[in-house]
């Protein structure tokens, strides 16, 4: 997250932007924005059948890449500079003592790790969402072992992506052994994957260097009374207040707090006992609510819907929507040999597609002037792109025809409104209804 020193106040958005259950009740995702651990959204055992005489013939999906370290120390060295010189004065709180020690674990585990690296929840949460895959299409993965189809992996090149792919691909060998031989080699493809950083991305990169609106309105949402209030909040749980009164960037240091709050629990099995690292003791419910607020609005206005009138966000995802058209496409032609597509990428990948697609949570943008709210806007990072977060389409066949069932974090999820269904409330669509809604000829 990039920290933002606000110079504009919006004034108005103070309580509005928080949920209403955000000062009570049980710690929720929502707090964690797009570092909310995977959770697969629907139970296995609860999908539509396919209209009579279809059987599955293809899948395929993009997958995030699963939890992972932090991808630098940047947060934990900033606060553990000040930790040590208030321990060194005598101003740590009773809590704060052992938050020093904790944040020293957790960098190391994440050093150990390797920083970006997927951590042991990333890998478990990988493996388990292939066995699920398989267990939902028993009868495709045996075909394409018994018609001897390509398995095909390609990720960003970044190594969090490509590990989540080997894990991925190991783990559906595993629960379907005749695919071992099918499968891979792994391939990158930065154009297809990564085009927030290729250059299908050159326009974007510009709107997030230099698009002024953007900078006003994130730097405004930041500079709430709210921003600081929540930040003496965080660190008075861990100074004495005569030590947070010296802190220069009270907000900045507040926002690290949080960062490895955030993180945390992506790490919970590297902690001491597997279970956690108990950050949540140095982030109040309300704050952590508030800073993962902040956190949604950089990335709704920067990977997102963002500004009403403006597709900059999420256009360039038209390359990753093309491409499993055209997969499903070949499945239709019969042309090929594949029998899966498995992706593997990055929030700043799976966000804009979510827009572009027009998938829930993901159909509002801003109004200029009307800054983005949790009141105003369903858009919340845990559920839009939480990490291993991933969009699948399984083609099934009878005879010529080809419908077209999407998953989304592993639940039946609709396809845009002006797209209609088999029937209505049906999960499957023709593929053909598909081109003509997305507007491909």
């Amino acid at each position: 997250m990039r920290r933002l020193f606000p110079v504009i106040a919006l004034g108005a958005l103070l309580l509005t932007a928080l949920p209403a259950h955000a000062a009570d009740g049980p710690a929720h995702r929502e707090s964690y924005g797009t570092k909310a651990p995977y959770e697969p959204g629907r139970n296995p055992h609860g999908y539509q059948q396919a209209p009579a005489g279809f059987v599955p013939v293809f899948t395929e999906n993009v997958s995030r890449h699963g939890s992972r370290a932090a991808t630098d120390s940047e947060d934990a060295d900033l606060i553990l500079a000040l930790w040590d010189k208030a321990e060194a004065e005598g101003l740590l709180t009773r809590r704060g003592r052992a938050f020093g020690p904790k944040v020293r674990a957790l960098r190391a585990a994440m050093a150990k790790t390797g920083y970006g690296n997927l951590s042991g929840r990333g890998r478990r949460e990988l493996a388990d969402a292939a066995v699920r895959m398989e267990r939902r299409l028993p009868s495709l993965f045996a075909r394409i072992a018994d018609r001897g189809e390509r398995v095909d992996v390609v990720s960003s090149g970044q190594g969090r992506a490509v590990d989540s792919g080997t894990v991925f691909a190991d783990a559906l060998a595993a629960a379907e052994p005749g695919l071992q031989p099918l499968i891979g080699p792994a391939r990158t493809d930065k154009d297809l994957l990564y085009f927030h950083k290729a250059a299908g991305g050159a326009a974007y990169r510009d709107y997030i260097a230099n698009d002024q609106r953007l900078k006003d309105t994130l730097s405004g949402i930041t500079g709430q009374p709210r921003t600081r209030k929540a930040a003496r909040s965080v660190l008075r749980k861990i100074f004495e207040d005569s030590f947070v009164a010296q802190i220069t960037d009270q907000v900045g240091a507040a926002r690290a707090v949080y960062d490895l709050y955030a993180i945390a629990p992506a790490m919970s099995e590297e902690s001491p006992d597997g279970r956690g690292w108990g950050m949540e003791r140095y982030v109040s419910r309300a704050d952590a609510a508030w800073f993962g607020y902040l956190s949604d609005a950089e990335d709704f206005y920067e990977k997102g819907p963002g500004f009403a009138g403006s597709d900059i966000t999420y256009k360039m995802a038209g390359v990753l929507l093309d491409d499993f058209f055209r997969k499903a496409e070949d499945a239709h032609a019969g042309t090929g040999d594949l029998g899966a597509e498995l992706r593997f990428t990055h929030a700043e990948e799976i966000i804009p597609l979510a827009a572009l697609m027009g998938l829930p949570g993901s159909t509002e943008p801003a109004t200029p002037g009307e800054p983005y709210t949790y009141a105003g806007n369903p858009w919340r990072g845990a559920s839009v792109a939480p990490l291993g977060a991933n969009i699948q389409w399984d083609v099934f066949g009878k005879g010529d025809r080809r419908l077209v069932r999407m998953l989304y974090d592993e639940k039946e999820t609709a396809f845009k409104a002006d797209c209609h269904p088999v029937t209505k409330g049906s999960a499957f669509y023709d593929l053909d209804e598909l081109e003509r809604c997305f507007g491909r000829g």
